[in-house]
């Protein structure tokens, strides 16, 4: 069985192509620029060639339409023809309180996703092009929606309520939905996994460390917390998100600067978290660089990402009245050793240790860091959002055969 996961953003289209009795990536690459001048695609072949190939993609369908004759070409392709494709698996961002799993696209489907629009205006939208390319362009086969939020669903509604009025919970749907699901899953699911233990036995935190960060409590194999909230930009530091902030000083702000909504987006999205901190970076690497060579900004903005951190491990070993096993993931928690050690390091008392020799050897690999005498299992699992939707998307379309 042979599985497409497409994942379309506002003016680019990510895209993998997975043969699924193998588990591995036949084919993977980036459309960029879809719509505007200087369109290209970027295609990573199985044998390690990348190929470019520029052209005018003036949307969505001529962007996926390229990939598949890219995908089906004689000198580049690696099928001989779309019938090889067996099904297409799509991200979509937000699915509301209407998706709390993976579906099968239908008609009543779309049409529920489109519901869910105002609640990511700038994401949903392209991920519903791509569901309606990929109907008109090869309409026969079937297509799997999966959803950011929908792990997340299992949150119990004292986590996922804010303090406001109900009616405006009722009226707007204005609560906790959590993102980065896809990808706690499949690390937790992993971490299992590696450690062959029951998934559903066990008290988890996972951190999504990247540009966007997330951490989730997860127990008995259900996402019972998480950080981010009604939108991405809540819970931890982040590269250009400011994260937790007081609404007070966000109406203060806006006063002061004589700023609107819009302008105010921008600041606590684009130009806030390691960014606005440090007026350097958002990316870590030169944050750290920075931090090196005595920036004091830059040492602040770690403490300051590193403590957020320890606070949501702490409080969530709290929720779930212990932890098992936590797991650093994305392309923070996967590469920085020193974030991991600082966050480690500090809390022994509750049973994490780091092995400090593991920690900076195994860095960037599947591995467990933690000591022989560690009360919690501390992992690195790399995180592989595209397979997991390849992986629902095949059992979907199977059940329904």
């Amino acid at each position: 069985m042979k599985i497409l996961v497409l994942n379309c953003g506002s003016s680019s289209i990510k895209f993998q192509f997975f043969n699924m009795e193998t588990q591995t990536v036949l084919a993977k690459g980036l459309v960029e620029k879809v719509g505007l001048n200087g369109s290209q695609l970027k295609l990573n072949k199985q044998n390690g060639e990348q190929v470019i190939f520029q052209g005018e993609i003036v949307d969505h369908k001529s962007g996926i339409e390229y990939v598949l004759g890219v995908l089906t070409s004689q000198k580049h392709g690696c099928i001989a023809s779309l019938n090889e494709i067996s099904a297409v698996g799509h991200r979509v961002v937000h699915g509301g309180e209407l998706f709390s799993s993976s579906v099968l696209i239908t008609q009543e489907v779309v049409s529920q996703m489109e519901k869910c629009i105002d609640l990511a205006p700038l994401h949903n939208p392209p991920n519903l092009k791509g569901i309606e390319a990929i109907t008109e362009l090869i309409p026969e086969v079937p297509q799997v929606g999966v959803f950011d939020t929908a792990f997340h669903q299992s949150m119990p509604d004292f986590a996922y309520m804010y303090g406001i009025p109900y009616a405006l919970y009722k009226k707007y749907g204005i609560r906790r939905y959590g993102f980065h699901g896809t990808s706690h899953r499949y690390v937790s699911q992993r971490a299992c996994e590696m450690l062959n233990i029951d998934f559903e036995a066990q008290k988890i935190i996972t951190c999504h460390l990247g540009n966007g960060s997330s951490i989730a409590a997860i127990q008995n194999g259900k996402s019972v917390d998480t950080s981010m909230g009604f939108t991405p930009i809540e819970g931890l530091l982040m590269g250009t998100r400011a994260g937790d902030l007081d609404i007070g000083a966000v109406l203060y702000i806006m006063e002061k600067e004589n700023i609107g909504v819009e302008s105010a987006s921008a600041l606590f999205n684009k130009h806030s978290g390691l960014l606005g901190i440090t007026n350097i970076s958002s990316d870590l690497r030169d944050v750290l660089n920075a931090a090196q060579n005595g920036n004091q900004q830059a040492v602040l903005s770690l403490k300051m990402f590193n403590y957020r951190i320890r606070k949501y491990i702490g409080s969530y070993a709290a929720a779930m009245n212990g932890c098992d096993l936590l797991i650093f993931t994305g392309g923070i928690g996967e590469n920085s050793k020193s974030t991991r050690l600082e966050v480690c390091n500090d809390l022994k008392w509750l049973g994490f240790e780091i092995d400090e020799g593991k920690n900076a050897r195994l860095n960037g690999t599947e591995s467990v860091i933690s000591t022989a005498n560690s009360k919690v299992k501390i992992l690195i699992v790399p995180t592989d959002e595209e397979l997991m939707i390849a992986r629902d998307t095949q059992k979907i379309t199977q059940e329904k055969r």
